[in-house]
């Protein structure tokens, strides 16, 4: 573990900090309207996803600025990479000159908890984006994440009607919450058009809404092994109807190889599985896919807004609204369960999305706005 910084051009700076995949597409549309506005900003990456294909291309795809710090965490246990990430963040804190005007933490990763709890403790304002998410299920790290994050932020910026019900039951006071919409869809907006100019059916060699997409990640999917050769099972099913393509995560990459479950999809020469894509390459992919089957969260809202059936392999959502606004279908370890929807799917056509409050492409705006009214973030004097 290191610490690689370059020390702040200006003292009265946001300090936004990143960890892993899902906070990179959030953050991009934040720092182009902070950089619009003039707002000094520093970016701290954490280093919990690292390399090319779980960091860097995102970074490039997205037109962020590389990293102002890098804590260089790297992969652990939850406990050993949440203690990393603190004693570092804590490190870089003491260091500065003087404390930010306040840092902005988002989503649910262990570098969101982390973080936020060493602002707080030296007294620096915390915002949390994507506040009040709820799946209920205290076995997902990520709950633990969210659940510890809220209880201590300064300022809550929810990005679906359920945070705001879920806040309220918590006894949050209003004062700190903010609805600004879901940063995704701004990332998501933005990048399409580029997505798909990709053509990314032609380059896997399927045709547009005749092709099904597959992603695991969770370790209640991929640490389990008899689950996951259920699930490979499943995947097959499916293939059997139409082609499937797989964009493998490191982590399912490592269980299917241990398990010489990795080539099983592959038999009979329809399946594609490739390694894990990046954010433009994998939205060209979904925005044309008949159906995609997923355990990720940040994906339920992607189809959501792109009008593309899902069927989510959990037991629980915490973003309930693409479910009873979105194209989602929950649908728990029932694989049986799960094949009936995907048939219905492939025989009668896609559940329709409605429109969702606040995801326009312009949550940024709103969460700036909050930041702004909140904590009196201004064009910085010591800006050029």
């Amino acid at each position: 573990m290191g610490i690689s910084s370059t020390p702040p051009t200006c003292l009265e700076d946001l300090v936004l900090v990143a960890g892993a995949r899902p906070n990179f597409m959030k953050l991009a549309p934040l720092l182009r309207e902070l950089a619009r506005r003039g707002v000094p900003t520093t970016l701290v990456h954490t280093g919990q996803h690292y390399g090319h294909e779980m960091s860097g291309v995102f970074f490039e795809q997205l037109r962020m600025p590389s990293p102002d710090v890098h804590l260089e965490i790297g992969s652990a246990s939850h406990g050993v990479q949440t203690g990393k990430i603190m004693v570092a963040f804590e490190e870089y804190l003491s260091a500065r000159p003087a404390p930010p005007l306040g840092v902005v933490v988002v989503g649910d990763v262990n570098s969101t908890m982390a973080c936020a709890l060493v602002a707080v403790k030296r007294g620096v304002p915390v915002a949390h984006v994507e506040a009040g998410l709820r799946s209920f299920d205290r076995t997902m790290p990520e709950e633990i994440n969210r659940i510890v994050t809220d209880s201590i932020s300064d300022l809550l910026l929810v990005s679906e009607p359920a945070g705001l019900d879920n806040l309220a039951h918590e006894a949050v006071p209003g004062d700190r919450i903010r609805y600004c919409g879901n940063l995704m869809i701004d990332s998501l907006v933005d990048q399409l058009p580029a997505a798909r100019a990709l053509n990314m059916p032609a380059q896997l060699g399927v045709k547009r809404g005749e092709y099904a997409v597959a992603t695991l990640h969770r370790p209640s999917n991929v640490d389990r092994p008899e689950r996951l050769r259920e699930l490979i099972m499943f995947l097959q099913r499916i293939d059997a109807e139409l082609p499937l393509v797989f964009p493998v995560h490191p982590r399912t990459e490592k269980m299917l190889n241990e398990l010489g479950l990795r080539d099983a999809l592959a038999r009979d020469g329809r399946a594609r599985l490739t390694p894990a894509l990046g954010y433009r390459e994998f939205l060209g992919l979904v925005d044309s896919a008949r159906l995609v089957v997923t355990d990720s969260g940040g994906i339920q809202e992607e189809t959501t807004y792109l009008g593309v059936p899902c069927v989510t392999l959990r037991a629980n959502t915490e973003r309930p609204v693409t479910i009873t606004r979105g194209t989602n279908t929950l649908v728990g370890e029932d694989l049986d369960r799960a094949w009936t929807v995907c048939a219905s799917i492939l025989r009668d056509g896609i559940k329709r999305a409605q429109p969702i409050v606040g995801w326009d492409g312009h949550a940024a705006t709103r969460v700036i706005d909050a930041l702004v009214t909140n904590w009196h973030v201004s064009e910085s004097r010591c800006a050029s």
